[in-house]
């Protein structure tokens, strides 16, 4: 089973931070990671991973011409199963409630807890095996 986690930020140095944590993760193969830099990407991503067991989305919220909000329903058009995360600089409530209201499954902010995101991905793919 081929086990995804896709992160949509388009900050350049957000994929070698996630490579970095999960490097033990990824080397026993327990997940795949992929990347997406846009919200767009990130549509063509998940629409070609009807295949893969894909587990998690992990979003961020501001991103240059269609943030993670408004990527927040299509994706939940596309794969209504699969839980999306939202990431954020700002985590204030005003954020929160769009996040959730729009069908996240949390909110983090950052700088990211990776002890809490780890807890996250461990719960999501204990599930998915």
């Amino acid at each position: 089973m081929n086990i995804l986690v896709l992160v949509v930020d388009d900050e350049p140095d957000v994929e070698a931070l996630f490579r970095q944590q999960f490097r033990r993760d990824l080397r026993a193969q327990r997940f795949v990671m992929d990347f997406a830099n846009s919200a767009p990407d990130a549509l063509t991503r998940i629409a070609a991973t009807i295949e893969q067991s894909l587990i998690l989305i992990l979003s961020d919220i501001n991103m240059p011409g269609m943030t993670g909000l408004e990527l927040l329903p299509k994706v939940k058009e596309i794969r209504p199963d699969v839980p999306v995360i939202m990431i954020t600089a700002y985590g204030d409530p005003e954020t929160r409630r769009k996040a959730l209201e729009g069908g996240a499954s949390g909110l983090l902010t950052k700088p990211i807890d990776f002890t809490v995101l780890r807890e996250e991905v461990d719960s999501r793919v204990a599930q998915a095996v």
